[in-house]
């Protein structure tokens, strides 16, 4: 699993997000963050603040790439190694499997 820190991306790919196993996946396009993505699909995610302070939003990172558009968004590096994520600020950069925080 890669969480890192990407330049600004204008790109026009689309990848399947999954939020759990009884949800059918939506698309998430690579130059809207996840949040947004799943919003416009009808996925009610937690969220606030949006801007990655609040942590409202935090999921857990079972499979696939995100990068983020800020140096360091609101998360500690043991909980970026265990994979978690802030959709408010992460854009997919692949197909993408969340879970929520045990």
């Amino acid at each position: 699993m890669m969480l890192s820190v990407s330049a600004l991306q204008t790109s026009p790919h689309h990848f399947q997000v999954q939020l759990d196993s009884q949800s059918p996946p939506f698309a998430a396009s690579a130059d809207q963050t996840v949040l947004l993505s799943a919003l416009a699909a009808g996925h009610a995610l937690l969220s606030s603040c949006r801007n990655g302070v609040c942590r409202t939003c935090i999921c857990r990172l079972h499979s696939g790439h995100v990068t983020y558009r800020m140096e360091w968004p609101g998360l500690s590096a043991e909980e970026k190694a265990e994979g978690f994520f802030l959709p408010c600020v992460a854009y997919p950069a692949s197909d993408l499997v969340l879970g929520a925080v045990d």
